[in-house]
């Protein structure tokens, strides 16, 4: 593997990191306490943060319809 594959690999798997990370932190506030920033991260799985988001963005969509504040 050449330096420059490496690196761009680098930058590939930070990108993911990042992403993951912005994935959390929002499910974290969604949630407001319902669940913690390390059982996002550490204990659940992906399937499970789909379920979760897919939850957060009915409950969106719902609000949206009905004109209730979100926050």
């Amino acid at each position: 593997m050449s330096e420059s594959d490496i690196t761009t690999l680098a930058d590939n798997y930070d990108n993911q990191i990042k992403q993951l990370k912005d994935e959390i932190f929002r499910l974290c506030w969604y949630m407001r306490g319902g669940v913690s920033y390390e059982r996002l991260m550490y204990e659940l799985g992906v399937e499970d943060r789909k379920i979760i988001n897919g939850i957060i963005k009915d409950n969106i969509e719902n609000t949206n319809k009905t004109k209730m504040p979100l926050v």
